[in-house]
């Protein structure tokens, strides 16, 4: 990696007070460590975070979800006392909640924050792809208009949007740092040319609350809410009900802060780190990962997917640095609005078969390396794709007899639970229905835009913030640095009981 001197980066962020959300998440870990690790000389950092369950103020539980995460063992181990400090006297950690007014915070506090605060940047979001609909609005799009009071509060502050490359929803083929119109029925716009959706919001309030009052428990609301989130996005042009509400809180955004600092930047499917603060750092498992999973647990034996598909991953750190470029450019660009795309299918494309592939070969030649995640068992030698339409018929045609049979047991009292393959089935079904718009993709992602402001801002294409998916090695990757990082950081092996006995006095 290359320092760069005199970088314009570190320049306009030293100084600065910052507000981010959304560092109780995967890439909100990455962006944080990110900058106490590269601009130490940022004047504060400001973290909204809401209690939970567990954790009833925000410190409490930034202390205990975030601070203890592996992605801040590099700081812990090469610094610890600048790293002590700076969370010491740096970081400030306010317990509010995104999608209330003002943050659920007094109004004092919000107003004393508001003229504080240089820059805003917004990674919090509901990424679940089968969200119920009335949730994913809330997370995905409303709460945008808590972010737009609280810039104007304080005097028109910039913001930087986290978004995904997947607004564009259903259109394919070559997809640039712009936006397109949606795929499916039509939306209003201005005369600017933007995208009116508080009449689509007002719409799908109304139909979240047909819903509501029908249902007999929450259970079945929960799933009429999330059926009716995947009608609606399939009906405006989008695969899933994650896609379409970040697209209309951009949409949102866009209206709301013409002419004013803001950025978005739209990463493609985040997986682990490249190679900052150390390579293959994982949390969770990710959309790419279905395929690992499915592979290195051996329960089916092929998956749907196309194999010349170009599936676009873009490793965390080169997300976040292109969040951190963001930042320096609504911050030295006043009054701009600009999207850049994070993602290596227009630049470096690899298809889903040649990281399958990688995957393959390294787990045929080295499994005994990732014994959490192979289970100790030699994988098999391939693992063929298939149509969605041929894997489906496959599992079901296995589901029915299987099903037939556990009803009948069930009759006569002799089972309780669905067998094991029963289950598996299932699972696949879903993994089938949810990813398989990401395992059959017809688009390429651009990210020019993303490029030329690297240069820019004087970054060097191998630099201290490397932003170019040309950097990755698809096979060198995905075949052993993803595959190392799910095995020493996504996989939580089950912790085991121990009982402590007395012996008799």
């Amino acid at each position: 990696m290359n320092i760069t001197k005199n970088s314009v980066v570190k320049k306009s962020l030293k100084g600065k007070d910052v507000l981010i959300t959304g560092c109780t998440g995967f890439l909100g870990k990455v962006l944080l460590e990110k900058i106490i690790r590269s601009v130490p000389d940022i004047a504060s950092v400001n973290v909204l975070v809401r209690g939970s369950s567990k954790y009833k103020s925000g410190r409490e539980r930034f202390v205990n979800e975030v601070l203890t995460s592996s992605i801040f063992n590099h700081l812990k181990s090469e610094d610890p006392a600048s790293f002590n400090t700076f969370c010491e006297t740096k970081l400030n950690i306010i317990t509010g909640e995104l999608t209330e007014p003002q943050f659920g915070i007094a109004p004092k506090e919000f107003n004393d924050l508001a003229n504080k605060i240089d820059l805003i940047v917004n990674s919090a979001a509901s990424v679940n792809f089968r969200e119920a609909l009335d949730k994913a609005l809330k997370i995905n799009t409303l709460c945008l208009n808590n972010v737009v009071e609280f810039s104007k509060k304080g005097g028109d502050i910039p913001v930087v949007q986290v978004s995904t490359c997947y607004v564009h929803g259903l259109n394919k083929g070559d997809i640039y740092e712009e936006t397109k119109a949606p795929f499916g029925a039509k939306i209003p716009r201005n005369e600017k040319g933007q995208y009116l959706v508080e009449g689509v919001v007002n719409l799908l309030k109304d139909k979240i609350n047909n819903v509501r009052f029908p249902a007999k428990n929450n259970e079945e609301l929960t799933q009429s809410l999330v059926d009716l989130g995947i009608e609606e996005a399939n009906k405006y042009g989008w695969n899933d009900t994650y896609t379409f509400t970040k697209w209309m809180g951009e949409q949102l955004l866009l209206e709301k802060l013409d002419g004013k600092s803001l950025a978005i930047v739209r990463p493609s499917i985040i997986e682990s780190t490249l190679q900052g603060p150390m390579p293959g750092w994982i949390e969770g498992i990710k959309v790419a990962d279905a395929i690992v999973f499915a592979y290195a647990r051996g329960k089916i034996a092929f998956f749907p997917a196309d194999a010349n598909g170009v599936m676009d991953i873009i490793p965390a750190d080169l997300v976040a640095n292109s969040i951190i470029l963001s930042m320096a450019k609504v911050l030295t660009s006043p009054g701009e609005t600009n999207i850049y795309q994070c993602c290596s299918s227009g630049s470096n494309p690899a298809t889903t078969g040649e990281l399958r592939d990688a995957m393959v070969e390294e787990a045929l030649s080295n499994y005994k390396a990732y014994p959490k995640l192979f289970k100790k068992k030699k994988p098999a030698k391939d693992f063929p794709f298939v149509s969605k339409s041929v894997f489906e018929a496959a599992m079901k045609a296995v589901q029915m007899p299987l099903g037939l049979l556990h009803d009948v047991k069930s009759i006569f009292g002799k089972v309780e639970t669905k067998n094991k393959m029963l289950k598996n089935i299932d699972t696949a079904l879903t993994l089938s229905t949810t990813f398989s718009f990401y395992g059959f993709p017809k688009y390429r992602f651009h990210n020019g835009k993303l490029l030329s402001l690297a240069e820019e801002l004087g970054e060097a294409t191998d630099g201290e913030f490397a932003v170019d998916a040309g950097l990755i090695n698809w096979k060198e990757y995905f075949g052993k640095t993803h595959l190392a990082g799910l095995e020493k950081y996504a996989i939580k092996e089950a912790k085991k009981e121990v009982v402590k006995s007395k012996k008799a006095a």
